[in-house]
């Protein structure tokens, strides 16, 4: 399997992490999206993912987009570990906390909504960080609620590992890296860094991937 993405793209890190915990080989194929390589705007990536988004996963033949069709479609072709528990009512407690962070969270703190929020609407920084911080707020303190209440304080629903894991760990990792504040959430970082102990997120991270800075 090729993943083509981005180091710091937190939609990529949910797929590295999924592949890690399901152990299965991959080769990273990486996507420039700084100005002025714009890697996803080519025409070779074009071809790809008319989107222009990452993580695009090729398996053989086969292309994927959007990072929790990749994961389902892992979970589908290789079970195990499961990601998402049997039980109908389960599943769609997991799916709703993933579905939190990838439909509600990250498409409004995207970097093209961002920079769309820079030019050429005109804003400064200090107002696209005031965006950013606003939607981590509002999610985070559902999220946090929901954990609560759902999870056992190393998780975020029941006690093993699952898709809303997979997908809260990159999140937190942008909130932190944009310099939100967090504090108001502790259950949610004592889950992150329960799971970034763990070696399949922890290859995962950013820090870890080839085109990361030195």
């Amino acid at each position: 399997m090729k993943l083509y993405g981005y180091y710091r793209s937190s939609a990529a890190y949910r797929v590295r992490i999924a592949l890690n915990l399901k152990s299965l080989p991959w080769e990273a194929q990486l996507v420039d999206l700084r100005a002025p390589a714009s890697m996803q705007h080519s025409a070779q990536f074009r071809a790809l993912n008319p989107q222009r988004l990452i993580p695009v996963l090729a398996d053989g033949e086969h292309i994927l987009t959007q990072s929790l069709a990749i994961i389902e479609y892992l979970e589908e072709t290789h079970p195990e570990p499961p990601l998402l528990p049997r039980a109908p009512l389960e599943r769609a407690r997991v799916r709703a906390l993933a579905l939190a962070v990838a439909c509600d969270i990250h498409p409004l703190n995207n970097t093209r909504v961002l920079g769309y929020l820079r030019d050429p609407l005109g804003h400064d920084d200090a107002a696209v960080h005031a965006w950013y911080a606003e939607w981590i707020a509002r999610g985070f303190t559902a999220l946090e609620a929901d954990a609560r209440r759902l999870g056992d304080g190393r998780h975020m629903f029941g006690s093993a590992v699952t898709l809303a894991d997979v997908c809260i760990v990159p999140q937190l990792y942008n909130a932190q890296r944009m310099h939100c504040d967090v504090a108001p959430y502790p259950t949610l970082n004592a889950i992150g860094a329960h799971l970034g102990s763990l070696p399949a997120f922890a290859r995962a991270a950013p820090e870890q991937q080839p085109d990361a800075p030195r």
